[in-house]
């Protein structure tokens, strides 16, 4: 998994109203989760701000990230948990980070890529990718950048689900029977078989 580096201040004001202001400032209101608990055992959120330049790199890609962290100068390794985007003008308006170690196991949405040339595409079918993303779990030194998933013995018809992913060390915690590709049929295709199953005849 590639590494950023991102850096961030304590904020001290809370509330909508603060974070409007925030805002204002092109500084996006955050929160940290991690290791740290209370005395109910319940996480503890330490609020910061960082610049919408800061986390560009990090927002707008299709990669995933471990963070070196550093708020005021301290610096944790984590990972971007959670995401809010205005709704009508596509801003960032908050994100949530988790504070990692390389003992415990996180979960993570990885970017799935097909290789190769699918069999059924090759018989005039049609490829179609319907999961971009599979949530992993595992220590995040083991999660890869990317789920490689060879296509070419895809017949028309026939589909790749997360059941099938098989990678050591990761527990992929998407439903299994949540299809992540598949070969369709086409037009072409059908006339094809039609075709062929005539002269068979």
């Amino acid at each position: 998994m590639k590494t950023i580096d991102i850096k961030g201040t304590a904020r001290n004001g809370f509330g909508k109203k603060a974070s409007k202001e925030l805002r204002k400032q092109n500084l996006i209101p955050c929160n940290l989760y991690g290791v740290e608990k209370d005395g109910k055992g319940l996480p503890v959120a330490k609020a910061f701000q960082v610049t919408t330049e800061e986390v560009r790199n990090l927002v707008y890609t299709p990669d995933i990230h471990a963070i070196n962290l550093t708020i005021d100068g301290q610096t944790v390794l984590a990972v971007m948990k959670e995401i809010q985007f205005h709704p009508v003008k596509d801003t960032i308006q908050h994100i949530d980070f988790y504070q990692i170690t390389d003992s415990k196991p996180i979960v993570m949405a990885v970017p799935v890529k097909l290789t190769g040339l699918a069999a059924g595409v090759k018989a005039g079918g049609k490829l179609d990718q319907a999961m971009r993303r599979v949530k992993a779990k595992a220590i995040y030194t083991v999660i890869p950048e990317k789920i490689e998933i060879d296509v070419t013995p895809l017949t028309i018809g026939k589909s790749f689900k997360v059941g099938d992913l098989k990678v050591e060390g990761i527990e992929f915690v998407s439903p299994k029977q949540a299809v992540i590709c598949s070969v369709q049929s086409t037009r072409a295709a059908a006339a094809a078989e039609a075709t062929e199953e005539a002269a068979a005849e």
